[in-house]
């Protein structure tokens, strides 16, 4: 590989989803090799072999191809557990140099006598004085090696001429260098970019959905009438004193008190609804900018502009918010008809409930009325649930504006208006809006003290689409069955 080819690696460990610190870090990555006519290499770094699992590394290669990231070794992947004899041929070189010792039946590696300094890309020189760094592991006692070791080697080993990485591992650098000075390795240009926070000021981590729903939880009676599952059950007091931060308790605890857990992984915004493309758009802002006020761009020109010049130090901080008015901005650039296609894409995988019950020709009529409100895909199937499953309760508010205020003006209209409504044939969008505005003009009463009750009746809440469209996606059964339970419940209130 001639030397003026530059060589960038991911190297993501399967123990896990993919965390979007690292789909940033791949990413980058990425950009940085494409955009210099060089190569980009997945590495698999699967020596913890009591956590490394397929499934987990399947799981990181799809969101990896989702996010529209490819690898110049596709299906030629090293991994680090088939690489021994590679390891053990260095390490071997490192005993007889007296350069690493064993100890208690593992080996560490001697820490040089010497200042060591790490020039990096981002942080400029970091000087490391003799004696700070302890002599540290780099054969366990099981065999494997530890990731200090490994890395250095198998980045030698696959020509990797630039890493870029977060910050928390500027504190390994050193101990890579000594390492590679000490083996006769080359120092690959290190660029050590910035760790991404909450807007709290707190590090992004998989332990938030367990802050999350650890947090909610004792805020509700769920401690004392537990978790449907038992397993899970035995396990929540430990879960809730803060002993554990198991994932599976997290997410029994969201589904029982119907709560949203902050997105952590690339798989949790992919479920989510966001496009692969704005999730890139977006990480890619968190520690580096393009200039000239420009914050809306394609991998393409990412590629094109990412350089190391206009990576910040300090820490960047994920604002949702920002995320979402991005995502949304996406959707209302598409037509009807795209983003109608693409959300149902997406409900064919997350929301089976939406796809089964509406058709092509129904979805592009869901598309048009949220089209225009929708930042994320599940958000649109939230505001449109009423269509798909029933409702449980109605807003009080909207209940005593539009059904109840003027001793039941609303509801005696909504009465009057049922049995018209349950002759309409055919049943249908635009006969009903015929059908609303005739009986408006005969009995003189206003367009709005028909419709919200209507809203009321059929969906729980005053905010719904065009009333004429929701009623021709319900259909005349299902909304003449939500117009009768609803004049039912208020009947004493009439």
């Amino acid at each position: 590989m001639s030397e003026s080819i530059i060589v960038t690696r991911f190297a993501p460990s399967p123990t896990g989803h993919l965390h979007v610190g690292g789909a940033r870090t791949a990413l980058l990555n990425w950009a940085y090799a494409r955009g210099h006519g060089g190569k980009f290499l997945l590495r698999i770094e699967d020596t913890d072999q009591t956590r490394s699992t397929a499934a987990a590394e399947r799981a990181i290669l799809d969101d990896l191809k989702w996010l529209g990231l490819d690898w110049d070794n596709a299906d030629d992947e090293p991994r680090q557990s088939q690489r021994l004899d590679l390891y053990n041929d260095h390490m071997r070189r490192l005993l007889e140099a007296d350069r690493a010792y064993e100890d208690d039946g593992a080996v560490r590696f001697r820490m040089p006598d010497h200042d060591v300094v790490v020039v990096d890309q981002v942080l400029g020189e970091v000087r490391v004085p003799a004696g700070q760094t302890e002599d540290f592991v780099i054969r366990k006692r099981d065999g494997f090696p530890t990731y200090h070791f490994a890395v250095v080697v198998d980045d030698a080993d696959m020509g990797v001429t630039h890493v870029i990485r977060g910050q928390e591992h500027l504190s390994n650098a050193p101990k890579h260098v000594a390492l590679q000075q000490a083996l006769g390795l080359p120092t690959p240009v290190y660029a050590h970019i910035p760790l991404i926070f909450n807007p709290d000021g707190s590090k992004m981590s998989k332990r938030d959905k367990a802050k999350t729903a650890r947090a909610a939880a004792l805020q509700s009676d769920l401690k004392a009438r537990g978790l449907p599952s038992p397993g899970l059950n035995d396990a929540l007091g430990d879960f809730l004193d803060k002993k554990t931060d198991d994932l599976d308790i997290a997410l029994a605890i969201a589904a029982e008190l119907n709560l949203q857990l902050p997105e952590i992984d690339v798989s949790d915004f992919q479920k989510s609804g966001y496009f692969p493309a704005v999730l890139c758009n977006y990480l890619a802002l968190l520690g580096w900018n393009p200039g000239g006020d420009v914050e809306k761009f394609d991998n393409a020109f990412l590629c094109e502009r990412f350089d190391f010049n206009r990576v910040g130090k300090k820490n960047a901080k994920f604002d949702r918010e920002k995320l979402l008015a991005f995502n949304g901005d996406a959707i209302r650039e598409m037509s009807v008809s795209d983003f109608a296609t693409a959300w149902r894409n997406w409900c064919a995988d997350y929301r089976r409930d939406f796809y089964d019950q509406f058709d092509e020709a129904a979805f592009v009529k869901l598309a048009e009325a949220y089209h225009q409100r929708t930042r994320v895909f599940s958000e649109a199937c939230d505001m449109a649930k009423f269509f798909v499953e029933d409702f449980d309760g109605y807003d009080d508010k909207a209940v005593k504006k539009n059904l109840l205020k003027n001793d039941g003006e609303g509801l005696n209209a909504l009465r009057q208006f049922r049995d018209e409504l349950a002759a309409l044939d055919p049943f249908d969008g635009a006969a009903a809006h015929e059908l609303i505005k005739s009986f408006c003009e005969r009995t003189g009463i206003g367009m709005g003290k028909v419709a919200q009750p209507l809203r009321i009746a059929v969906s729980g809440s005053a905010v719904t689409p065009p009333i004429d469209l929701t009623l021709d996606l319900l259909g005349r059964d299902t909304t003449l069955g939500r117009v009768d339970r609803c004049l039912e419940v208020y009947a004493a209130d009439a």
